[in-house]
């Protein structure tokens, strides 16, 4: 009886393809990276992971804080965003300039950025500066300073900063409303950067009330990478430690649902040089059960060169552009993909070559190796922040509550877990149920010469085009 069971067990040993075995041994260099990450969660709740990596004599620090634009109320939208401008203009023991100007005397590297969950701060600077900016750090975290001057001139920045990169360009601000309409009372209903008139009215009661509530400890990752001098974790205990949390708990998420059905408008934008197609799907937050195969298909269908999209255009194309960045919020998705057609193409075409490529993933599905392609694909992209230390602070700092522990392997083990079949369901729940169409049109003469070069043989329709572009 031992005999024969040994023996079936044997049998049963599951059986390692190359594919799978290539994958392993590309995926080995996140699990040894990840080994030396030291985790650590301060008493107030602010979460450290500090990796050291040798033959590096910089040092890239990431804070992430789990405020965004969905945490505006009413009234106060674009305060995120107006925050992380004014958290580079003064803190208490750093007043104006002085972390610009320190940043700049030591040669350092720093920026931020806002977005519907989080906002990010980050900076990259020499080994023996670390102390030195933990302290800034933590001074303009903890304690900001903000006077009614440095708000008039942070909103006059993001007023110029909404016109140059929303207001000034073609289609931008009427596509953007159009498409958070169809968010409409979520928290993700409003743009990052928020109105004209919330920006020019806030106050700098409302901007130090909005820091207290969202600006705590225990929404805050601290991620930093590179040559970690042997104090670090006591610098950081010594400038976060006594960092209090408010009164009132961290609001827990909103789990919010949304269907797929097709809608289907059109902006005209005098300014515009050409007609474009915008198409988006909703699909899944990050925390999601399928959210590794919709990234997985999101690529598949629109974003990698050999995506079905850039294949279906490779001889004779339909398309002279194709543009495609997923958002992936905490509790929500949105799938994009903008099309610009050649003269002889009309919007319909693009449309219904979108439709026909996802039609036919969701009837046919995909192959083993296509699959173990995505995966190889989305695994080099992941690797890549191995030997970029800023990114990779960013990336740790970014980590989800599920993956804490296990900040690069976790979600890399949930895209292997990704199947054909898993893949082909998304397909069929996320892309096939109908979609947001907008057409985006330039004024009449253009609309009506493009009209015109669709009718003429493909020849003469190239010529002409040639010339007009």
């Amino acid at each position: 009886m031992l005999v024969t069971s040994l023996t079936t067990a044997a049998l049963f040993v599951p059986v390692v393809t190359a594919n799978e075995l290539n994958l392993q041994q590309m995926a080995a260099p996140l699990y040894r990276t990840e080994k030396q990450i030291i985790f650590h969660r301060l008493d107030n709740g602010l979460q450290l992971r500090l990796l050291p990596l040798a033959d590096n004599q910089l040092v890239s620090l990431a804070s992430q804080f789990n405020v965004g634009s969905r945490d505006e109320p009413s009234g106060q939208t674009g305060y995120a965003h107006l925050f992380e401008h004014m958290l580079f203009k003064g803190s208490e023991n750093a007043p104006g300039d002085s972390y610009a100007q320190t940043m700049s005397a030591i040669s350092g590297q720093f920026n931020a950025s806002t977005f519907f969950d989080f906002t990010n701060y980050y900076l990259t600077i020499p080994s023996e500066a670390l102390k030195l900016s933990l302290w800034l750090e933590a001074d303009r975290f903890i304690r900001p300073a903000l006077t009614d001057q440095t708000v008039k001139n942070q909103q006059d920045t993001v007023l110029e900063e909404m016109a140059t990169s929303i207001d000034n360009q073609p289609y931008v601000r009427k596509a953007m409303e159009f498409l958070l309409t169809q968010a409409r009372d979520t928290p993700y209903g409003h743009a990052v950067i928020g109105s004209r008139e919330d920006v020019k009215n806030a106050t700098k009661e409302a901007l130090k009330q909005f820091h207290h509530n969202h600006y705590r400890p225990d929404a805050m990752q601290l991620s930093i990478v590179g040559a970690l001098p042997e104090n670090t974790t006591l610098w950081v205990e010594e400038e976060f430690g006594q960092w209090q949390n408010p009164e009132q708990a961290l609001k827990p998420p909103l789990k919010m649902q949304f269907e797929n059905k097709l809608v289907h408008a059109e902006v005209i934008d005098e300014r515009g040089p050409w007609p474009a197609l915008l198409l988006a799907w909703h699909t899944v937050g990050q925390t999601h059960s399928d959210a590794a195969a919709v990234s997985l298909l999101e690529a598949y269908l629109f974003q990698n060169r050999s995506s079905l999209i850039k294949q279906s255009g490779l001889t004779e194309p339909d398309q002279l552009l194709t543009y495609s960045i997923p958002m992936t919020m905490e509790q929500m998705g949105v799938s994009n993909l903008i099309m610009v057609p050649r003269a002889k193409t009309s919007l319909d075409q693009l449309a219904g070559n979108v439709e026909q490529a996802i039609e036919t993933l969701a009837t046919d599905g995909i192959s083993d190796e296509d699959l173990s392609q995505l995966k190889a694909n989305w695994l080099n992209k992941r690797l890549q922040l191995i030997d970029r230390p800023s990114l990779l602070a960013r990336a740790l700092s970014a980590t989800l509550a599920q993956d804490s522990l296990t900040p690069l392997t976790g979600p890399w083990e949930r895209i292997n877990a990704v199947s054909p079949a898993m893949l082909q369901a998304a397909a069929q729940t996320y892309f096939s149920q109908g979609y947001v169409r907008l057409n985006l049109l330039p004024p009449w003469y253009i609309r009506w010469t493009k009209t015109l070069l669709e009718w003429f043989p493909t020849g003469v329709s190239d010529t002409l085009e040639d010339l007009v572009l």
